[in-house]
């Protein structure tokens, strides 16, 4: 049973010291794990990683989903190494930047151009400018069930932790509900000709119902609103080349990224060349300075991304991820209803992409509960962050020991529910991510 994590609580406190929040993403950050747990991983391969304090767990979360196929995966890691012997960033583009494009664009087919980022932030972004530009119109919608865009004015000017933000710019942002239509159709009334584009995900957790993706695009067209898809999780992971294509609409532009390089950055904004060439230098439009960065085609993850679309491909790994999911999915809820835990313990979402959720006795979602189940999971060798993020890299051994420390941490959870979580948990319920004050 694992339980000591002291050089991790150690170095991540030396970490807070010199780096904001300890960590460069806010949902890698301590306040985002159980006080007994790891919070800081030292190495990883396959399916497997270990923290500093020499524990090794079965990882469910792969780096926030980035990590598709499994960690130092040697196909990725090959093309990767022959790229760096060859240098990585240049005056002028490399070969590689034209031979990621084309087989990026091969795989989407309803992409006509597409250019390349570091960061998801970073494609958002430039397709939020790039609507603006292309319609004219300055409002943005957003869905407001999906977890992240971007750390940018335009959304986290919407989120509670706006410090920093012009009240302008949050007034040009507004929201929608997925699922809910008539919250999309308000929109459009109250703003008449002032939005200029409307993005979601595919999906998260909850599949579209009664056509709702595609009615949202119909009200983009009946508006002159631009359509934007953000793949950025979705990609290259609940369908080939992504969930777009699984539930068959087609966006105006699309943003991808952690489906794409194995974890390596490499991100994409793509979409139809009539939106897209306002980007370039060959118009008689006027022209949008749309991404500019230096480190934006580095050549090794551009070689990560080709090698992972690649194997992706040919390897046929989303359907293997598939045949794992609905085997957890299965074995979740049978233990649920083992443990008649069928009012506090819910499973949703694509195979591909599992979502659990942590609910106190009367049902009602708890920040408790949830550290305390990931608490339980870590002790029996399972870094779980609430989904199941399967890669090619996970064996059925893995699963079946993962069903083991689910029942384990079932029998803890049902005594809870009784007793309360404060009796069981060490240290404070996870944080949330977006909040005021510290």
């Amino acid at each position: 049973m694992i339980t000591k994590f002291d050089n991790s609580d150690k170095m991540i406190k030396r970490a807070q010291e010199i780096i904001p929040a300890g960590c460069h993403t806010y949902s890698k950050g301590p306040d985002q794990s159980p006080l007994l747990g790891p919070k800081v991983i030292s190495h990883g391969k396959g399916s497997h990683v270990w923290d500093v304090d020499g524990n090794e767990y079965i990882d469910w979360a792969m780096g926030l989903t980035a990590v598709s196929l499994g960690h130092a995966f040697e196909p990725v890691l090959s093309a990767v190494r022959e790229e760096l012997e060859r240098g990585v960033n240049f005056q002028c583009p490399s070969p590689i930047e034209t031979k990621l494009a084309e087989l990026f664009l091969e795989a989407v087919p309803s992409a006509d151009m597409v250019k390349f980022a570091k960061n998801g932030s970073t494609v958002t972004t430039a397709a939020i400018k790039l609507a603006r530009a292309y319609t004219g119109k300055k409002m943005v919608a957003y869905c407001a069930d999906h977890g992240f865009f971007s750390y940018d004015d335009w959304y986290m000017g919407t989120k509670a932790c706006n410090s920093g933000v012009p009240e302008e710019m949050a007034s040009l942002t507004l929201s929608f509900r997925y699922n809910d239509i008539k919250s999309v159709e308000t929109l459009f009334e109250k703003y008449p000709n002032q939005i200029a584009c409307v993005i979601l995900e595919p999906m998260e957790f909850d599949f579209p119902v009664d056509n709702f993706l595609h009615k949202v695009k119909d009200l983009c067209r009946k508006n002159g609103a631009v359509f934007i898809l953000d793949e950025m999780i979705t990609g290259f992971k609940l369908g080939f080349p992504g969930a777009h294509t699984l539930l068959d609409i087609e966006p105006d532009l699309s943003t991808w990224g952690k489906g794409v390089a194995n974890g390596f950055s490499a991100c994409m904004l793509a979409g139809k060349r009539d939106i897209m060439r306002l980007g370039g230098i060959d118009h008689d439009k006027e022209r949008v300075f749309l991404i500019s960065t230096t480190h934006g085609a580095e050549t090794h993850a551009l070689a990560a991304a080709i090698a992972s679309i690649k194997y992706t491909r040919e390897n046929n790994t989303i359907e293997s991820d598939l045949q794992k999911g609905k085997r957890i999915e299965v074995g979740v809820k049978d233990l649920i209803k083992k443990f008649n835990l069928e009012k506090s313990i819910e499973i949703k979402g694509h195979p591909n992409w599992l979502l659990m959720l942590f609910k106190d006795k009367n049902g009602v979602l708890s920040d408790g509960y949830k550290t305390l189940f990931y608490q339980e999971m870590i002790k029996h060798g399972l870094l779980f962050r609430g989904t199941f993020n399967q890669s090619i890299s996970h064996s059925q051994e893995d699963i079946q020991k993962t069903f083991e420390g689910l029942e384990k941490s079932m029998v803890v959870y049902s005594k809870a529910l009784e007793e309360g979580y404060e009796k069981y948990l060490v240290g404070e319920p996870i944080k949330p991510v977006f909040r005021k004050f510290n």
